[in-house]
Parts: C-alpha cells; structure tokens; sequence
C-alpha cells in the first residue's frame, strides 16, 4: 500500500498541538530521559517505540475504564487505547524531531456488530514512511518496530470490511479525537468510536 502525506509540508508532522502537545514537560522528560539511552535517532525512535508499546497499557487490555487521549495525560497516567498510544508515540518522537504522522485501520469490532478504527503511527526514516503500531502486544499479538517490513499488531480482511487508510494525518482525525474528548469511560468511548473515516 502507498502510503499518501495529507500535507505536503513535512514541518506539519513535526508540529505540537491539543493531544500531542509534546512541548509539556511531562513529554519532554521522557523523551530527554530515552534519548540519552539511545545512539541516534533510529535508536531513540525504536526505544521510544518500546516504552509507548511495553510501559504504557492498553486501557482494554488492563481493564482500565480511564479515557486517556493528550500525549502528557497517557505518559502521566500510563494508560490509553490505541489512538490514544499513538498520540503520545507521536509526541515522544515528534519532541526529537522525527517526522511522525497518525494514520488508522479498520476492523470488526471485538465486543459485538460493527467496526472500530484502530490508531497508529507512521515515522520518517530515510525519505520513506514507516508505519508502526505501539498498542500493546499480547497473546496472539506482536508488534515490533521495523523500517524493514511492517510489523504491525493486526493485518486487516477485506472479507469482513476490514481496511487500511493510507492517508497519513499530521494531527489526530477530528471524529477520533472528538470521541476521546467526549467519553467519561471506555466502556461509553467503545459505543462512539467511529467506525470508518
């Protein structure tokens, strides 16, 4: 799949905004205490990509109800879904300026009817896009960050209305971050996530 820049400015992939506000100082922190762990910014990228993946929970998977979706609140609270996960990626990466883009799936909704988008990032390295998906791994799910072949936590079926989005987004997708914003819990955010783009 080709992957398509919704901004032809690559500066917007760099750019802070509401949720992934990577100038606060819970961000920087993070992203100041990873890089100096890391060689270059393959390196830092690739352990950023772990701690979003590995430190942060996926809020479904731990049971936690908490609606998380600024990059600061999901690295304060340790928790969020998938978008949410994205969004602080994308900050961390963003805050060492690597070019970051949010982009989604779609897939069968897991708890009944329906579909739900699934959030993801996608990073600059070598005048390519690479996506990368830091929801969590888990029985039956293995993430990994690569430049070399997608390693993603889902592949979607078309047989079930299932799809990728090309389309590579410098700020989070309105109706996605309008869902986030308005949920009180999860449980509620599951019955208003969009379900296509």
């Amino acid at each position: 799949m080709e992957l398509i820049q919704e901004n032809p400015d690559l500066s917007a992939y760099l750019a802070a905004d509401e949720a992934i506000d990577h100038h606060h100082p819970q961000v920087r922190n993070t992203a100041a205490r990873l890089a100096r762990e890391a060689a270059d910014s393959y390196g830092y990228a690739r352990l950023a990509f772990e701690f979003v993946r590995d430190a942060i929970s996926h809020s479904q998977d731990a049971g936690d109800q908490r609606v998380t979706w600024r990059a600061s609140d999901v690295l304060e609270q340790g928790t969020g879904i998938c978008h949410a996960k994205a969004h602080a990626l994308a900050a961390l990466l963003r805050a060492e300026d690597i070019p970051t883009a949010l982009c989604y799936q779609r897939f069968a909704h897991d708890e009944g009817d329906g579909h739900a988008l699934h959030g993801l990032v996608a990073v600059r390295f070598h005048g390519a896009w690479h996506r990368q998906d830091p929801r969590g791994n888990k029985p039956g799910v293995d993430a990994r960050f690569s430049l070399d072949g997608e390693r993603l936590a889902f592949r979607p079926d078309p047989a079930a209305g299932e799809r990728d989005y090309p389309r590579l987004y410098a700020a989070p997708h309105p109706a996605v971050l309008a869902a986030l914003r308005a949920a009180p819990d999860r449980a509620h955010l599951w019955k208003t996530l969009p379900g296509a783009l």
